[in-house]
């Protein structure tokens, strides 16, 4: 695994400052930012900014209260749109492609409903869709895990006084059911929780419950203003159900439903010449 390049710590409009990484090199095609997913989690896109960094400038960060941003009581979903302008703005590009994962896919999208002339494309990865995909995760989910697997988790769940390694069991236990192969995802569901990163459960809680009260209607509503290119593209192993993904894609005159055999929430873990391959012609797409 290659290291992270050097951070930046960029302040926003109100004093928050995130902790940003860039690599690549500026050329003919826009730049991209990568939107981490949670909600209150940390970057982890290093190994999506190495598929397209060859092409252009690939800009990440940590959202604020997350990772090496600075703690934040503010915790909106437009709060977290005027933040990605924000740094936008610093950078000094007009356009760029917004790419978001899992909660990063909901913020690209209400980043180009709210800022079109900013988007040169956009990439929703893993995402949700619109309408109820919570019950459908939540039967596939248990699915996955055996009786034993699920009683751990929801004893751990309760309890507030966890060890580290009892923290880590807990997240495995969250984690592994997100990818096609559970063997494959039991053992990277384990090195990710090995993290000393902290899990923001606050950000996590209010944001959840603000995207929870959106319309479908008027999600639907603002899709179909969208006209640059918009590239769905979804596992089809992961447990976050793809027809909900495809109800919002088929909303959007100009989008590409991608679905790829094999993978599940990550789907660069599993399939990662084919996330590459799509992700290089988005890129090429926007200019």
């Amino acid at each position: 695994m290659r290291p992270d390049p050097p951070t930046q710590m960029v302040e926003v409009d109100d004093g928050t400052r995130l902790r940003t990484w860039t690599t690549g090199t500026r050329g003919a095609l826009p730049p991209v930012v990568l939107l981490h997913g949670g909600p209150g989690l940390w970057d982890y896109l290093g190994p999506v900014a190495g598929m397209v960094e060859h092409l252009t400038v690939v800009h990440r960060f940590d959202q604020r209260g997350c990772g090496g941003s600075d703690p934040s009581g503010e915790q909106t979903v437009a709060r977290h749109v005027a933040d990605i302008d924000a740094l936008r703005r610093h950078w000094g590009h007009e356009q760029w492609v917004v790419v978001g994962h899992s909660f990063g896919a909901t913020l690209a999208f209400r980043y180009a409903v709210a800022h079109r002339e900013s988007t040169a494309a956009m990439g929703y990865l893993s995402g949700v869709g619109v309408g109820d995909w919570h019950t459908l995760y939540t039967e596939e989910r248990r699915r996955r895990m055996t009786a034993n697997q699920q009683q751990r988790l929801t004893q751990l769940a309760a309890r507030k006084d966890r060890t580290d390694s009892e923290e880590r069991e807990l997240r495995a236990l969250s984690w592994f059911t997100d990818y096609a192969d559970p063997a494959r995802g039991w053992e990277l569901a384990v090195a990710k929780a090995r993290t000393e990163q902290v899990i923001n459960v606050d950000a996590n809680r209010v944001l959840n419950a603000e995207t929870a009260r959106w319309s479908a209607t008027e999600i639907l509503d603002q899709a179909r203003s969208l006209t640059m290119p918009c590239w769905f593209v979804h596992g089809a192993r992961d447990p976050r159900p793809s027809s909900t993904v495809a109800r919002l894609a088929a909303a959007i005159p100009s989008a590409r439903l991608h679905l790829i055999d094999g993978a599940g929430h990550e789907p660069w873990c599993e399939r990662p010449d084919e996330v590459r391959r799509l992700l290089g012609l988005l890129v090429s797409a926007s200019g």
